[in-house]
């Protein structure tokens, strides 16, 4: 199946302003694309492209005052298939875990471990290891945090969402990330795409979407402590420690958010794109 996805952000700058912006699919996604994935902007401007350091597709600009539009529209090829669970998946010991992935097990900004380490033991540490641990976190994630966008609030720290009891995908994810980063399991929280592909449509306007992945046997297994259930459709964007590392837009003044759409749909009938090669 193909998977048509993009979006269309305006931002009001009241002087020069520098911008580091995190909207490109990652490169573990580039095998995928179908059409590229191209940042226009207009008035059109000087986008330098580098990696940060989790291998993340960023872009460097300076905008000038008044409104920039920033654009994109790709396609991506998708199995169809609903993300997969790790059964039997063995938990590491912290001692055989690759250098880049124990970054994963430490606190950051909005994952605060030390505050939920005794509750993360007392809920979770007769739970066997690997899969069964995780999805043990998941269901107390997805049972504890009602869902609801007049929650949002981009200060809440995961444990903040555990005493509120409220939030948005990105809180969901925090606090399943910091939940398992107190069981040594490495957790990162990632944003990207995903439609309401194989599930009814829902009425609230397209967003970006954020869940988390842990590292079981040897490499990164994708968990939603929101949906808790395995989802079509997923296009990553970017993964980090939080919510801090992958920011959308990161500008360095004054600037307001004035248009956000989103677009992820599953391409039907003549629009589906022959790919060559």
């Amino acid at each position: 199946m193909q998977i048509r996805a993009g979006y269309h952000l305006e931002v009001d700058c009241t002087d020069i302003t520098p911008m580091v912006l995190m909207l490109s699919v990652h490169p573990i996604e580039a095998d995928r694309l179908v059409t590229p994935d191209r940042i226009r902007s207009a008035p059109q401007t000087i986008l330098r492209p580098y990696r940060d350091g989790f291998g993340n597709i960023c872009h460097r600009l300076t905008a000038q005052p008044g409104r920039l539009s920033l654009r994109a529209d790709f396609v991506v090829e998708d199995d169809g298939l609903p993300d997969r669970v790790p059964h039997g998946a063995r938990q590491h010991p912290v001692n055989e875990l690759p250098d880049d992935v124990l970054q994963f097990l430490l606190a950051s900004r909005y994952c605060e471990t030390e505050r939920l380490m005794p509750l993360a033991w007392e809920k979770f540490g007769s739970v066997p290891e690997g899969h069964a641990r995780v999805q043990a976190v998941v269901d107390y994630v997805h049972q504890r945090i009602r869902f609801g966008y007049q929650h949002a609030r981009n200060t809440r720290t995961a444990f903040e969402a555990h005493e509120e009891g409220v939030g948005v995908c990105r809180d969901y994810a925090h606090l399943a990330v910091a939940l398992c980063r107190c069981l040594n399991i490495p957790a990162r929280y990632v944003n990207g795409y995903l439609g309401d592909i194989g599930v009814p449509a829902v009425p609230d306007p397209m967003d970006f979407s954020a869940w988390f992945q842990v590292w079981l046997g040897g490499r990164w297994w994708t968990f939603d402590a929101r949906h808790n259930k395995p989802r079509i459709g997923r296009i990553l964007i970017a993964a980090g420690r939080d919510a801090a590392d992958v920011a959308m837009i990161t500008s360095f003044g004054q600037v307001k958010l004035a248009r956000f759409d989103i677009l992820t749909e599953e391409v039907t009938g003549e629009g589906v794109i022959a790919r060559c090669g």
